[in-house]
């Protein structure tokens, strides 16, 4: 038996089981995060009272996009627990700058590590990051399974980014800065509209109006991101963007080193003697 691989390190490709699995949990987690606007009047909504479902939900399907892509690509343990290091040096960054200004140095280890492990592995980074995190800094409630499907999908995004198997350099890292930027303040984006359908008594332009009709809702939507959340989100967006150019092409070698080693695209084959 014999092991080859490659010179270049590409992100883990998916199956068609993985890619099920991740298709269903972005359809539910659209369900969660947009069935307010379509909610009556009199609909009573309460995001704590869904936010136990949507967890329930969320935590098999991770583990099943893990099987799927050990199935498909032959994963090892030794990913895996890349995959729980990375986790934990990311739930280890969050609470660095938690509560300052949007500077969360996280952000950046999950742009950088996405586009390294793919798509796939970079949502479940995500999730259980965030997951970790809410268990290392008291901050489990019921926004908890909204960031972590937030979260996965902005470390998913950085393992869709074109070219991870010959855009290297300068170029590769202006363009994971760029994701980076736009994509925190999609992730701000995303979680105001979590929070922004159960926080009463905003101003009335900026208001949640349940039962209205969503083009006018959207309008509001956007003056309370604007009103409330851009100057955290751009704080964010600018670490973001600094740590990714200043430290990326050493983190960015580091972990294509250490998914070579952990034979993230080793290819098993068997070599049969001859009579």
């Amino acid at each position: 038996m014999s092991k080859t691989t490659g010179r270049g390190t590409r992100p883990v490709r998916l199956g068609p089981r993985a890619v099920a699995a991740l298709v269903l949990i972005s359809a539910i987690g659209v369900v969660a995060f947009g069935w307010p606007l379509l909610a009556g009047a009199d609909s009573g909504l309460a995001h704590s009272q869904d936010a136990p479902w949507l967890f329930a939900a969320l935590l098999p399907l991770l583990v099943g996009v893990v099987v799927a892509m050990i199935a498909d690509a032959g994963l090892d343990a030794k990913a895996v627990a890349m995959l729980g290091v990375l986790a934990a040096v990311g739930a280890a960054l969050r609470p660095l700058g938690a509560g300052t200004a949007g500077l969360e140095p996280m952000f950046f280890l999950m742009v950088l590590s996405g586009r390294v492990l793919g798509p796939g592995f970079g949502f479940v980074l995500g999730s259980v990051t965030m997951f970790a995190s809410a268990l290392l800094t008291g901050g489990v409630g019921p926004w908890m399974p909204f960031q972590m499907l937030s979260m996965g999908w902005f470390t998913m995004g950085a393992g869709l980014l074109p070219g991870p198997d010959r855009l290297r350099g300068r170029a590769e890292l202006l363009m994971l800065a760029a994701y980076g930027a736009v994509a925190a303040f999609a992730y701000g984006t995303v979680m105001n509209l979590y929070g922004w359908t159960i926080v009463p008594g905003l101003g009335s332009g900026i208001s949640f109006h349940p039962g209205d009709p969503v083009p006018e809702n959207l309008v509001r939507f956007l003056a309370y991101c604007t009103a409330t959340s851009a100057g955290w989100d751009l704080g964010r967006a600018v670490l973001t963007v600094v740590l990714t150019l200043t430290v990326g092409t050493a983190l960015l070698k580091a972990l294509r080193r250490a998914t070579r080693r952990a034979a993230f695209e080793a290819q098993v084959t068997f070599d049969v003697p001859d009579e």
